[in-house]
């Protein structure tokens, strides 16, 4: 048999830890929406989607639901993929701006 008392112990924790990841899941999306840079915001997208993992984690061993690990992977194969996406379209359009810059500087030399 198991032990109530530490059972629900480790429920409160649980919940504890989701409501934790929650608030700090909400400061990830204004750091994200605020910047000030762009890398800022690819870092809290990252963050977000970090954070979004454990908390379906979390829910899978709350709910004792085995397909919600599937779903925690499936979910971190598209973060993963989603932040290489924005950090190589980031990476273009610096690219961009310092080749037209050298043009700009170029032009002025003449």
């Amino acid at each position: 048999m198991r032990n109530p008392m530490l059972q629900n112990a480790c429920h409160t924790l649980l919940v504890a830890a989701l409501i934790f990841l929650a608030v700090m899941t909400l400061f990830c999306f204004l750091r994200a929406v605020k910047g000030p840079r762009v890398a800022d915001r690819i870092v809290a997208v990252n963050m977000i989607g970090t954070m979004v993992m454990v908390i379906i984690a979390i829910l899978a061993i709350l709910l004792g639901e085995g397909y919600l690990v599937d779903i925690c992977l499936i979910y971190a194969m598209i973060s993963f993929l989603s932040v290489v996406v924005l950090t190589k379209v980031y990476m273009g359009v610096y690219r961009e701006k310092q080749e037209e810059a050298k043009k700009e500087a170029k032009k002025d030399d003449v």
